[in-house]
């Protein structure tokens, strides 16, 4: 079961989420370690693989830097959920494979380390600690096919290669 890091303060900016002094790289893995770490400095080392941050108002606002998606999923991080997301954020999370959800109240329903299920198709998130459930609109499907590709080229990829064998 997942794990909920709890970033309850509204517009954390890209540069909180990955620092500029780490834009050397556009490698996951090369990023991960200083993924929030101006924010939280010890959250690489805390975060497992499949975990979810959950956040306040306009996550990820600021210069529109895709290294902060592939920052949270080289640490690990499944999913992002916040009230709102700047919009460039969302887009390089879409267009990167990564779920990023917009759901009404989510920092206030979860603590630092409760465990979550989370369900993309239904639009539900479901505190296991307190069973409070919360609904976000689903995911729609172009951006599941794209996520489950591992990004919007790798889709096109496929597309592609699927339209040559037909």
């Amino acid at each position: 079961m997942p794990r909920v890091h709890v970033f309850s303060r509204d517009h954390i900016n890209t540069d909180e989420i990955i620092p500029a002094r780490y834009l050397t790289t556009d490698l996951d893995k090369e990023l991960a370690p200083h993924a929030m770490e101006d924010y939280d400095k010890d959250f690489a080392k805390r975060v497992q693989p499949g975990d979810i941050i959950v956040a306040g108002e306009d996550f990820g606002c600021g210069s529109s830097r895709e290294h902060a998606v592939w920052a949270l999923r080289g640490v690990g991080v499944t999913a992002v959920l916040a009230p709102s997301f700047a919009r460039i954020f969302y887009r390089n999370a879409v267009n990167n494979g990564f779920v990023a959800l917009e759901c009404e109240g989510v920092q206030h329903a979860f603590q630092d380390g409760d465990e979550a299920e989370i369900n993309l198709e239904g639009g539900f998130i479901r505190n296991q600690r307190t069973g409070q459930e919360l609904r976000f609109l689903p995911v729609p499907q172009f951006a599941l096919d794209i996520s489950r590709a591992g990004g919007l080229l790798e889709y096109m990829k496929a597309q592609e290669e699927a339209s040559q064998h037909a």
